[in-house]
């Protein structure tokens, strides 16, 4: 039986952080009507007490609110909770205010004036990827070697082994986690750009592709201390991760 979409949310609870209480008020119910649970917050300091008290499926802020703005409060969620979706409500568009929202971990961006069903399928669209990340294992093995480092795809930890000893280890976070696999998948080979856009974060736009030049970002730093490793941006195609030595590396 195919669930409605009343269904597959209603047990998803919301946290809403908007300063123009009509505006909200008018989104709050909205979103209820489509079978979410939502608090709303009315200021940064008043979302982050509330995300304290309670358990969130997801977190929709705006960006320019007084007390607190948008961009500190997903910093003080993303150090509680560094894997919760986080969309950003805004009327800033510009280049360097979307790079900085990607930058703190947000998983959409949405500029204001919007239509709400666009909202909800967004959010709608974020939370069935989070249900199926926990099930989706492209890569069978449950430990990958990645010259210097493991990765351990269930738990999403990276680990660096100098021998035997483990120097290093790093916790993923999802979505770090899924793009490694992806890289792993196409390891010395090119991953398109497109693939890893729709499987992760579910299209290909403007806003996830500078999301995801951000994630790549991460990887390189997380694993810059093995110089054999490198991951190239391939211009109009995708990005290559290249071990160096490996058979296909051609290095």
């Amino acid at each position: 039986m195919i669930a409605t979409k009343q269904e597959q949310t209603t047990t998803s609870r919301i946290l809403l952080v908007e300063d123009d209480r009509n505006f909200g008020d008018v989104l709050r119910s909205y979103l209820e009507m489509h079978g979410f649970t939502v608090d709303l917050a009315v200021d940064g300091i008043d979302g982050f007490e509330q995300f304290r008290r309670a358990e969130y499926d997801i977190c929709i802020t705006d960006v320019m609110m007084p007390r607190k703005d948008g961009f500190s409060l997903a910093k003080d969620i993303r150090s509680k909770n560094p894997e919760i979706p986080i969309i950003f409500l805004t009327a800033k568009t510009l280049k360097e205010d979307v790079l900085e929202g990607f930058r703190i971990g947000a998983d959409d961006y949405v500029t204001k004036p919007f239509n709400s069903e666009e909202l909800l399928l967004r959010v709608n669209a974020i939370l069935r990827r989070t249900k199926k990340q926990s099930d989706e294992d492209e890569l069978e093995e449950d430990e990958i070697r990645i010259g210097k480092y493991y990765f351990n795809n269930p738990l999403r930890f990276l680990y660096l082994k100098e021998g035997a000893e483990i120097t290093e280890k790093i916790k993923l976070s999802p979505k770090e986690a899924l793009l490694l696999k992806l890289f792993c998948k196409y390891r010395n080979n090119v991953l398109p750009r497109s693939e890893a856009l729709t499987k992760i974060w579910g299209e290909d736009n403007y806003f996830t592709a500078r999301s995801m030049d951000v994630f790549v970002t991460k990887l390189r730093k997380y694993l810059a201390k093995d110089e054999t490793i490198e991951i190239t941006n391939i211009h109009g195609n995708g990005f290559r991760m290249i071990v160096r030595g490996e058979i296909g590396s051609e290095l």
